[in-house]
């Protein structure tokens, strides 16, 4: 499992996040924004947007989540920890699975939702899925492919068409995910803008 950073090296990750204004962090990766979403009775100004999203299709798509086994791939600051926590605050009983994890493929099996956002090419197979079990991709990769238009072409973390047999619902890449977070992106631009200029 990989973990990039969206700053050029030089810059200091944790300075800029504290630098934004926490009424502005339409992100939602603001440390106030984050532990606020990480303690019961708390909630923060924003939620960040793919995990907002993953939750959102969950949610209008009337999956139960309620004493469900959850399994998070991936625990980056941007998707598994806050998709984790969002999971949690909704009753899923949730596993983060990750880079150190002994046994992944046994512990992802048991789940009734799988987030994975790994970032590894087609690395969850149909071994790793309970039979009817959610699936939402996150992970977005490109793979060398002469026959696309540049060369390539974006693939997610779970096999799709294997996961398609075993699966109750996948989420495509590209084409699931993606929109719902620049949707969620917006909806959190609009509270903003709701918030500091009195719009209603």
């Amino acid at each position: 499992m990989t973990c990039k950073s969206f700053l050029v090296q030089h810059l200091d990750e944790e300075k800029i996040l504290n630098l934004v204004s926490l009424e502005k962090d339409v992100d939602g990766f603001h440390p106030i924004n984050m532990g606020n979403l990480s303690m019961r009775g708390r909630e923060p100004l924003f939620v960040p947007c793919t995990p907002k999203g993953c939750l959102e299709l969950l949610l209008r798509s009337g999956v139960g989540i309620v004493g469900k086994k959850a399994v998070v791939i991936g625990r980056s600051n941007i998707v598994g920890l806050p998709i984790a926590l969002l999971l949690q605050r909704h009753h899923a009983t949730v596993t983060t699975v990750h880079a150190c994890t002994k046994n992944p493929e046994h512990i992802t099996c048991e789940a009734d939702i799988v987030v994975t956002a790994a970032g590894v090419p087609n690395m969850i197979r149909s071994s790793w899925l309970k039979p009817g079990a959610v699936v939402i991709d996150v992970g977005t990769c490109p793979v060398e492919d002469p026959s696309a238009e540049y060369g390539y072409r974006l693939v997610g973390d779970v096999c799709y068409e294997e996961a398609l047999r075993i699966a109750s619902a996948v989420t495509p890449v590209p084409g699931g995910v993606g929109p719902m977070t620049i949707a969620m992106l917006l909806c959190n631009t609009l509270d903003s803008a709701k918030r500091l200029y009195g719009f209603t």
